[in-house]
């Protein structure tokens, strides 16, 4: 008599275990971008001087000041990021069948993590922090912050595919308008990276009035940086008409044999936090961006990246027919 064959996606699945812990990571990597928009907001990032990986030429701090203290703790807990980051690829490596998506989402992460800490030394090294107004601050920026989300790209997909119970091998899954999946990805990139700018056109020059912000847009001798804040809310409203398009159809896609997953309540908390992402940047125009506001607002915008990562992976990479 012979052995049933049993579908690729049911012969090995993670632990409960291994599922909470790529979340956590993911949580945790959250906190630590949080802290290091801290370390911009409050012109820290030269806290430790030029030196890498040390503090000011020491591992020990010895009566550190405020700045000192805040970039030694982005760098501690960045240093806590890789290992734990390091764990889940092994993790996900020891207690999943090869052809895994999660994999190679773990792998993504791993060398993102790499990529992020160079950027991270070179930022220091260059001596491009605290209030430095060098030409290569700006581009530097951007493709460290396109580095930072698709990390948290990465993280995501690994956490969400360690949690499927269908379509998570690499033969079992079908691509559905893979075109629309990569230009939401890219939208929302290009609204980070002109976000992460507007915000060090805030720290570089901030304004004491409402007014006085108004007229720096729009100034002759204001530098690119401050005359390009408009940008930003000016993609994010253009992009939202995309996005919202994309959030109604994964809403009235039907719940069918091909759907697997019903898309409605994710579709809503996308809405939801895409409304608060609005007003967070409303207030942050209205109140002159206090640093408290930029960490709310960053909050957000990794929340609503994550939930768009998820849903877009439910929406692109389904499993196939049988």
């Amino acid at each position: 008599m012979s052995a049933t064959a049993l579908p690729i996606d049911t012969q090995k699945h993670p632990s409960a275990a291994l599922r909470r812990f790529a979340w956590s990571v993911l949580v945790y990597f959250v906190a630590v971008i949080l802290w290091g928009t801290l370390v911009r907001a409050t012109g820290s990032g030269a806290g430790c001087g030029e030196h890498w990986p040390l503090c000011n030429g020491t591992v020990m701090q010895h009566s550190p000041g405020i700045e000192t203290i805040i970039e030694f703790t982005h760098r501690l807990t960045s240093g806590i990021s890789f290992f734990s980051v390091v764990a889940l690829l092994v993790w996900t490596l020891r207690k999943t069948e090869r052809g895994h998506l999660a994999r190679g989402a773990a792998v993504a992460a791993v060398v993102f993590t790499l990529i992020e800490a160079v950027l991270g030394a070179f930022l220091v090294k260059l001596g491009l922090t605290a209030q430095s107004q060098s030409p290569l601050r700006a581009p530097y920026l951007a493709l460290h912050l396109t580095n930072t989300l698709l990390l948290l790209a990465a993280l995501t997909l690994a956490a969400h595919m360690l949690s499927r119970s269908k379509g998570f091998m690499r033969n079992s899954v079908r691509l559905v308008a893979p075109a629309g999946a990569v230009a939401a990805v890219i939208m929302v990139l290009v609204i980070g990276v002109t976000g992460s700018l507007a915000a060090l056109g805030d720290t570089l020059f901030p304004a004491t009035s409402l007014g006085q912000a108004l007229a720096q847009d729009f100034s002759s001798t204001s530098g690119w940086l401050v005359r390009w804040r408009w940008t930003h809310p000016t993609i994010a409203f253009v992009s939202s008409v995309f996005l919202i398009w994309l959030l109604v159809r994964a809403a009235q896609q039907p719940l069918t044999v091909k759907s697997y997953w019903d898309n409605r309540r994710l579709s809503a908390v996308v809405l939801l936090l895409l409304a608060a992402q609005y007003l967070l940047g409303f207030l942050d125009v209205f109140l002159l961006a206090p640093v408290w506001l930029q960490v709310a607002h960053l909050l957000g915008a990794d929340v609503l990246w994550a939930a768009l990562v998820v849903l877009t992976a439910r929406l692109t990479i389904q499993p196939a027919e049988n």
